[in-house]
């Protein structure tokens, strides 16, 4: 059965593609009669996808693998998942609502997103990719996956365009780490924790929060994630503190051995070599880094709703040498921005070929529209101590002196108590970037990011500004 917005004759194309693969006609036939019509109701629908995206991924399977396509393998696997995704984006405009209130008890508990897409799988096979199957695509470099981790996308896209389900999800991501609550108490007592490529520390009136991925000048990849996140926790909820400040550590990379880093972005080595998945986007975005700007959110009480639902503190970050792509976004949710002369910033998403984040709301707010543009778009590099640098950065500092800046910074911001600082702050976001908002940005940007990720273009980004195929780490 062809679907409602393809004709016979497109219908007929496309078997002729599958064919000229290789695809036995008995199989496609079956394969286009099991594509359903959708109704109302979610149990039936459920059952109707499960079975054509089993077919779908059976039929997939008889394909070479990515890399060894010819030109009809590779039009055979396009048909086969537009014809997936179709029927996903589908399904999920009728029942997103009623999916995502059975997958959370009708909202009753908290899903991270790591823990929400095997629920979803589980509970609607073929949604998103199973746990054999992402354990299989997980092992392949960039240029071989099949790309399953777009239907991570395509889900969370329509979840957080629903706008209760999507402030629920964003509530969620928003409470803190369960190792976070069992390292408090030993924080509390010793004023350190060391997390192996993140350390939170207690300096005075200040939670140092220090990434330390040495090895890849502090870029960000799948080892920083949960570290990071349980610093930045830490920090904000240690009682001991009034004030968190985020800095990258010292590296070992010869050029730069010795000197401290803010970071390099995400980790482009590990991107090609497939060591980073599409989800690491939103555990970036809606994890720790809006845990800096939102703070960690109470159980009973939606952020930014009512006062005091949200625990936080405000933030200063000490750029050392340069703060690029990912590292370039932490700034955009700081409230002080204390920089070393002859740092830079760059958004280098152009030669990359993906978003960087969530620069594309936050950034206009900082330099204007035509600047970010020009940041994002064309790789403009940004001197920190450059009119349009200090547009970012409030304060620069020599290297001898950057350590008594930042003790200077902390001194200003705290003297006269936080309370106001944090009731200031909240009152700016509130009005420049409500909850709201935010869910809408990550909403498009799910289904945007996902197809970037897995782009033939992207890997040639990769390939000709970086020389990833020579790269190790």
């Amino acid at each position: 059965m062809a679907p409602m917005n393809c004709s016979i004759d497109d219908a007929g194309n496309e078997k002729l593609l599958l064919e000229k693969a290789g695809l036995a006609a008995n199989d496609v036939s079956e394969w286009f009669a099991a594509l359903p019509e959708l109704s109302s109701d979610l149990k039936s629908d459920s059952a109707m996808c499960a079975k054509f995206w089993d077919l779908s991924r059976r039929l997939r399977a008889k394909l070479p693998r990515r890399t060894q396509r010819a030109a009809n393998d590779a039009a055979a696997s396009d048909v086969i998942h537009r014809k997936e995704r179709d029927l996903r984006e589908r399904f999920l405009g009728l029942h997103v609502e009623e999916l995502y209130s059975k997958l959370t008890a009708a909202k009753s508990k908290f899903l991270r997103i790591e823990a929400l897409m095997p629920e979803a799988a589980k509970l609607v096979p073929g949604l998103t990719p199973g746990a054999e199957a992402l354990s299989a695509e997980r092992a392949l470099s960039l240029k071989e996956k099949e790309g399953l981790e777009i239907d991570h996308g395509i889900l969370l896209s329509h979840i957080l365009a629903h706008p209760e389900s999507g402030r629920h999800l964003c509530h969620a991501m928003l409470q803190p780490r369960t190792e976070t609550l069992d390292l408090l108490p030993r924080l509390t007592t010793d004023g350190l924790i060391d997390l192996g490529t993140a350390c939170v520390s207690r300096v005075g009136k200040a939670s140092v929060v220090e990434l330390r991925n040495t090895k890849a000048l502090n870029a960000l990849d799948e080892t920083t994630l949960a570290p990071l996140e349980t610093a930045v926790d830490l920090a904000i909820l240690d009682r001991h503190t009034e004030i968190a400040v985020l800095r990258g550590g010292t590296v070992e990379h010869a050029k730069y051995a010795g000197r401290r880093i803010f970071s390099a972005g995400i980790n482009l080595t590990h991107l090609y070599q497939g060591k980073i998945s599409f989800l690491f986007y939103f555990l970036h975005a809606m994890g720790y880094e809006n845990k800096i700007f939102r703070g960690i959110a109470r159980g009973d009480a939606s952020p930014d709703d009512v006062a005091g639902s949200t625990v936080e503190k405000p933030w200063i970050a000490v750029v050392d040498t340069f703060a690029i792509g990912g590292g370039c976004q932490h700034l955009l949710v700081m409230d002080y921005v204390l920089a070393e002369a002859g740092a830079y910033l760059t958004l280098p998403a152009r030669k990359e070929g993906i978003i960087p984040g969530v620069a594309n709301l936050r950034l206009p707010r900082f330099v204007g529209d035509r600047l970010a543009r020009q940041a994002i778009m064309y790789g403009r590099k940004i001197d920190c101590d450059s009119p349009e640098g200090r547009l970012i950065c409030d304060e620069i500092a020599p290297t001898d002196k950057l350590d008594a800046a930042l003790a200077q910074a902390v001194d200003g911001l705290t003297s006269s108590g936080v309370v106001s600082v944090v009731g200031n702050r909240r009152q700016f976001r509130v009005a420049q970037e409500p909850l709201d908002l935010f869910r809408r940005y990550l909403a498009l940007y799910a289904r945007e990011q996902a197809y970037c990720h897995f782009n033939d273009r992207l890997i040639a980004n990769l390939e000709r500004h970086w020389n990833a195929r020579s790269r190790k780490i």
